[in-house]
Order: C-alpha cells, then sequence, then structure tokens
C-alpha cells in the first residue's frame, strides 16, 4: 500500500518542476512571512495535510473506504499555485523597492519557469478549448440534442474521444462505458469499448455487443473503418454531426413513456 501511495504522489508531481518551485516557495515564506494567519493558510496547514497523506494509519482507513484512483485528490488540497503566486508578488514588491529594472527581470524569468514545469494541456486528446458555454466541444453538444428523447434516457456508444464530455453536458444521454475506460493505468475493460476502437470495426462483432448493453445509438468517428454494412443488421443512418455518423439499432427497442 505504501508503494501505491508513494506512486500516486510521483504521478501528481508530473515533471516534479512545480514541485520544487513549491517547496522553495515555501522555504522562503517560512523564513520571510510573519503573518500568523498567512503562515497557518501557506505553510501549516499543507505540512499537516502531507503528514496526513503520508500517514499510514490515515491511508489504510482512507483505502478502506474509497478507491486508490480517489486517494490522491487529497492532493488538491496543497495551494500550489496560490504560494507560488504569492510568492512571486512578494519577490517582485522587495525588488521593486530597490530597482524596477531587477524586478521586471525576475518577473520574466518567474513567468518562464512555470511555463517549461508544465505540460500544454490541450496536447492532450481529452482536453480542448471552450467551444461553448458549456465548456464541451460543440460536437458533443449537437449528437446528444439530436439523439435526445424528450422524457426518457438513451444509451449510445460514443467514440472514446468524446465520452467524458458527454458526462458533462447532458444527463439524459448515458453510456454502456464511461470516463473509466480512457485512462490506461486503470486497465479497464469493457468488450464494446475495445470493438468500438479497433482499427477495423467488423459489424459481426459490433452490433452483438451493442445490443447487449442496450445501445440505441452508436456513433462512429469521421475516420472509422467498418467491416460489413451497418444496414444488413438492421441499424439506420441517423445523421451526421461534424464527419460522425450517427446509427440508430432499429431492434433496440426505444420507448417513450406517457407523461401526459
Amino acid at each position: 500500500m505504501w508503494s501505491d501511495v508513494a506512486a500516486l504522489f510521483r504521478e501528481y508531481m508530473g515533471t516534479g518542476l512545480i514541485v520544487i518551485w513549491y517547496i522553495l516557495c515555501l522555504v522562503y515564506l517560512w523564513m520571510n512571512e510573519k503573518r500568523k494567519h498567512l503562515r497557518i493558510l501557506f505553510l501549516y496547514m499543507p505540512v499537516i495535510l502531507l503528514l496526513l497523506y503520508f500517514n499510514p494509519v490515515f491511508y489504510r482507513l482512507v483505502y478502506a473506504v474509497v478507491e486508490r484512483e480517489i486517494y490522491y485528490r487529497i492532493l488538491w488540497l496543497l495551494p500550489m499555485t496560490v504560494v507560488i503566486a504569492y510568492t512571486c508578488i512578494c519577490i517582485y514588491g522587495r525588488m521593486a523597492g530597490s530597482g524596477e529594472r531587477r524586478a521586471k527581470v525576475f518577473a520574466l524569468c518567474a513567468a518562464g519557469v512555470i511555463m517549461v514545469s508544465g505540460s500544454f494541456v490541450y496536447s492532450s486528446p481529452f482536453f480542448s478549448r471552450a467551444e461553448n458555454i458549456y465548456h464541451v466541444p460543440d460536437t458533443v453538444v449537437d449528437i446528444c440534442d439530436a439523439i435526445n428523447v424528450p422524457g426518457r434516457e438513451v444509451m449510445a456508444a460514443f467514440p472514446l474521444e468524446l465520452v467524458q464530455y458527454v458526462r458533462q453536458y447532458s444527463p439524459v444521454t448515458c453510456m454502456p462505458y464511461g470516463r473509466e475506460t480512457t485512462v490506461d493505468r486503470w486497465n479497464y475493460y469493457h468488450p464494446l469499448r475495445d470493438e468500438m476502437e479497433a482499427e477495423v470495426i467488423e459489424m459481426e462483432k459490433l452490433v452483438p455487443l451493442s445490443r447487449e448493453y442496450h445501445c440505441h445509438y452508436v456513433i462512429f468517428r469521421p475516420d472509422t473503418k467498418v467491416r460489413g454494412k451497418p444496414e444488413d443488421y438492421g441499424w439506420v443512418r441517423f445523421g451526421e454531426v461534424d464527419g460522425y455518423t450517427i446509427y440508430r439499432d432499429m431492434e433496440v427497442e426505444l420507448i417513450i413513456p406517457d407523461l401526459g
């Protein structure tokens, strides 16, 4: 169990640079910050939190209640961003008093160091720039709206890159597999997901799986290669959104309740 806790901390640190700057900022504040409320917030609380995180009794109790992947969220309570920003402002203020040029050079260097300490979030296929007020791709909004049936939930199999956005946007668009299948280290196996992500989708294999999970709709990405004709299996081409093709399985009953 200790190895799991240590591994989660290493994964949380990423490249490790941000954590190094955070520790250096803690040392600086420990030596220079005199205000009690800020010392409690920026110094004492994070130290206590880390002691709890690595405490064998504490993590055994937490592990007994939640899963391994939930435990690392305790580290979200570390005010890394706030502490680094506050420390940089304090140093900038002290430098500005003795020379504005030095302060500006420090500000540029600090910004550069912070930039190279992380990774570009949009390089991941599971993150995209906000396109609407829902902060999900427009494609997801349009697909969910297209297959929505007033008064009931529908089941739909989506390509993996859209899965996490669907659950953020629509409470009535259900999926046979979710975000747990997008994280490789979780090793979550789902036969329908694997067939949907195959280099060439075999309709002979996909159709029984989609019906086993009662999928009313199946969405193919624009570059999907399919062996077999969906229409030969009772599927109807429902529509197309941004290149994604929506198929409706007419053999999966879609009952609309009487709300009158």
